[in-house]
């Protein structure tokens, strides 16, 4: 059974950071794409950044040079590192597990960036 819990958010002041962590169990994360959505209210969830296996990372346009995605495959972890946050980043943040099959989801933890 894969599980991922998230963990980090909450609320910090706009040109603050937060740091959200992604714990995986069951059998997957080394071998896998991890990412990082969110989803605001209202709005649809869209994708925030990705990692491969190998490190290799991909960002939204809207986070490209303020956020940073990492991962620590022994300890099957996956990080999001935010920093300058807007006020419209403000949203649930969900890590996500690419399986071959489908893909596996976190239960979400809130960002709220107070203005």
């Amino acid at each position: 059974q894969v599980q991922l819990v998230e963990s980090g958010g909450g609320s910090v002041q706009a040109g603050g950071s937060l740091r959200l962590s992604c714990a995986a169990s069951g059998s997957i994360f080394s071998g896998n794409r991890m990412g990082w959505f969110r989803q605001a209210p209202g709005k649809q969830r869209e994708l925030v950044a990705t990692i491969t296996s190998g490190g290799i990372t991909n960002y939204a346009d809207s986070v490209k040079g303020r956020f940073a995605i990492s991962r620590n495959n022994a300890e099957n972890t996956v990080y999001l590192q935010m920093s300058s946050l807007k006020p419209e980043d403000t949203a649930v943040y969900f890590c996500c597990a690419y399986g071959s099959k489908a893909n596996y989801w976190g239960q979400g933890t809130q960002v709220t960036v107070r203005s």
